[in-house]
């Protein structure tokens, strides 16, 4: 490893701050990160969200690149398909992609620690209780709520949806911004193990209960619990507003998720202490100013519903490496090349994952959807070039984001024509397959 005489700074010590500050570090950069918050390692430092991530190849092949995806998989637990559950509890096991194909469940504090302390056995600074106020974009210096102010010959915001690098540049001429919070919030209930120490349900699958405006999810944990997150409208007749008393969370879960609520022992206690969060989505442009620039969640904030906020944020980190390779410093030429390459795959992820909301709490149990789901599964097994589900070019591919969608978009109009045939769910086995691939070219 060469060392730099360049200094770099970074805004926050989350997943994306950390991990860029590996990359930055392995190549020799003096890096230095400044985090708003304590020390999460630190007893009582605990706190923001816990939601469980699903992390999946474009997360895994950054982590990769800086050689620590075996050490990550070890706290990982593997999730091949969603497990669908209906109403009378009937279960429906969908698989996310071909045999042997899968994805991670894991916790966000336990990978923000493991990334934390990674970053620091390769030389990276963190200081904590430094929130970020100002910054100038020119000099990349940053100035704290705590007085002090800190200069580098770059300066990148990794701190999230409520980026402080981002509001300095809000205030600049010529700078598009724009979010969106959607109807339904979040929050978090938990599912213990059993009485006998196993899971309460499959820990090979990503479980939802999908309702129409709202659905409950669960993922597994290493100590056998699941981490369930309800996401549910803030007002209406049903929602987080309408639901006042004990007896009324009791019989409304009873009612609509009742296989879950013998798995939920703190549903009632957990339900109104949990706090209940907003879910956001952030789209800007440019992403970079004189020697800043934003990454992660700060330049495009997901909603959590395609599992890509954390992969999309470490693709940045590996894109970013890919031109550091090529063009063997950090300057000008570099950071507009970045921009250029991700703005347009972080907007379309951002409506991806918007699109899924609405998937997988509506669709997932509507039987065209799950037809469509059979025909493009024979498509896939009979022409695995051509024909690609867009769920498996997001997850599983190295295809750009921008271009997964095209493709995903010129797909969908094949299938909604092949759909609206007479009979089809009786005949789709007798398709000609190969018609319905030739109409990609």
């Amino acid at each position: 490893m060469e060392s730099k005489n360049q200094k770099i700074t970074i805004l926050g010590a989350g997943l994306v701050g950390s991990l860029l500050s590996i990359f930055l570090a392995k190549r020799g950069y003096q890096v230095t990160i400044f985090e708003r918050r304590s020390d999460m390692r630190k007893a009582g430092a605990i706190g923001g969200r816990s939601i469980n991530l699903a992390l999946s190849h474009r997360g895994l092949k950054a982590l990769d690149t800086v050689g620590i995806k075996d050490k990550i998989q070890e706290h990982c637990i593997p999730m091949p398909g969603r497990m669908i559950h209906d109403l009378e509890g009937n279960l429906n096991f969908q698989p996310y992609g071909k045999e042997g194909q899968y994805i991670n469940s894991v916790s966000r504090g336990g990978l923000n620690q493991l990334l934390m302390n990674e970053a620091e056995a390769n030389g990276v600074e963190i200081r904590f209780d430094h929130k970020c106020i100002d910054v100038d974009f020119e000099s990349a210096t940053a100035t704290f709520e705590n007085g002090n102010s800190e200069s580098a010959d770059f300066l990148f915001g990794g701190d999230g949806a409520f980026s402080s690098l981002r509001a300095a540049m809000q205030k600049t001429d010529r700078f598009n911004f724009s979010q969106e919070y959607i109807s339904a919030g979040y929050k978090e209930l938990t599912m213990p193990p059993t009485a006998s120490g196993d899971f309460a349900l499959d820990p090979g699958a990503l479980h939802i209960w999908p309702r129409g405006e709202y659905m409950l999810i669960a993922l597994p944990n290493l100590d056998k619990s699941f981490t369930c997150t309800l996401f549910f409208p803030f007002e209406g007749e049903i929602s987080f507003d309408s639901l006042k008393t004990e007896e009324e969370v009791e019989a409304f879960f009873n009612e609509i998720f009742g296989d879950a609520v013998p798995h939920l022992p703190n549903l009632k206690k957990e339900f109104f202490e949990n706090p209940t969060s907003s879910l956001i989505t952030v789209r800007c442009d440019p992403w970079v100013k004189g020697n800043t620039a934003l990454i992660g969640d700060a330049a495009h904030a997901l909603v959590p519903f395609y599992g890509q906020g954390m992969n999309a944020g470490f693709e940045d980190c590996y894109v970013f490496d890919q031109l550091l390779e090529k063009h063997g410093e950090i300057n000008g030429e570099l950071l507009s090349e970045y921009q250029e390459l991700r703005i347009p795959d972080g907007n379309s992820i951002a409506d991806l994952a918007l699109y899924n909301f609405i998937e997988m709490r509506d669709k997932v149990a509507d039987d065209k959807f799950l037809l469509q789901k059979k025909i493009e599964k024979k498509l896939n097994e009979l022409y695995p070039d051509q024909w690609i589900p867009l769920y498996s070019m997001v997850t599983f591919s190295d295809l750009r984001y921008s271009e997964a969608i095209a493709r995903g978009n010129k797909q969908q109009a094949i299938m909604n024509e092949v759909l609206s045939q007479p009979g089809i769910e009786k005949n789709w086995e007798g398709l000609d397959f190969n018609n319905i691939v030739t109409q990609l070219d």
